[in-house]
């Protein structure tokens, strides 16, 4: 087993005063040679917007877009005409493929947002662009993974165009917990959003993040409360 340790306090970070935003992987303003990317994970930013602010609208292509709202209500509009409000406890999904325009704005005139941007290299290009949203079920989380996006449109979750799994799971202090990764070349990148978690020799706090390959399970133990995401990814991409 490999593994690489990205305690929260060595991620980039900025602050626009709208957004403060901190980044596990090079973006922006931010860069690091040895924090390019996980494998097929290239984004992974945790960023908080300030009341009734937000991004623009603007372009991506040939990236598949995740956000997962962590508090507060974020606005969606995009160039396919979809429009909508993703909350805690949300998926949203975009394969930008051939191209999509999308804005994000902060729904509230008195309460921040914050969420995670997620960014997965796609395994084709240039495919339709596609919009999904899902509602999680909370409970589903609690001591256990629950399933939030796959490669199989006909599985638990939504799906993405790359051979990648997402799962978050709840755990309560000294659950212990297995993950088995569904393809051998596959690497699993944890971010701890709340508690403390013991995971290969490593103790995590909020918003650490670890990387782990060259292995077919991992196993870890929440140290208190303990809320997880977890991204298994391919780590070779062609």
């Amino acid at each position: 087993m490999k593994s690489i340790f990205h305690p929260a306090t060595s991620r980039g970070h900025v602050n626009f005063g709208w957004l403060d935003s901190y980044h596990s992987f090079s973006f922006g303003r931010y860069y690091d040679p040895e924090r390019v990317q996980f494998g097929a994970l290239r984004v992974l930013n945790d960023d908080t917007v300030s009341p009734g602010m937000g991004f623009g609208t603007h372009p991506h292509e040939n990236m598949e877009i995740v956000s997962i709202p962590l508090s507060g209500d974020l606005e969606h509009k995009d160039s396919m005409g979809n429009t909508g409000v993703i909350r805690e406890g949300d998926v949203q999904v975009m394969s930008a493929g051939t191209g999509i325009k999308h804005s994000e704005y902060n729904k509230n005139k008195d309460q921040e947002v914050k969420f995670l941007q997620i960014w997965i290299i796609p395994e084709r290009t240039n495919v339709t662009p596609r919009y999904d949203q899902l509602r999680l079920e909370p409970a589903r989380q609690k001591n256990q993974w629950q399933q939030i996006i796959s490669p199989d449109p006909e599985t638990e979750g939504t799906w993405i165009h790359q051979q990648s799994w997402f799962q978050m799971a709840n755990l309560e202090n000294g659950t212990a917990l297995e993950y088995v990764l569904h393809q051998k070349n596959n690497g699993a990148y944890l971010f701890l959003l709340e508690g403390a978690l013991e995971v290969a020799g490593k103790n995590m706090d909020k918003r650490d993040g670890l990387g782990v390959w060259d292995t077919d399970k991992i196993s870890m133990k929440a140290k208190g409360q303990a809320k997880i995401l977890l991204i298994e990814v391919p780590m070779s991409i062609n």
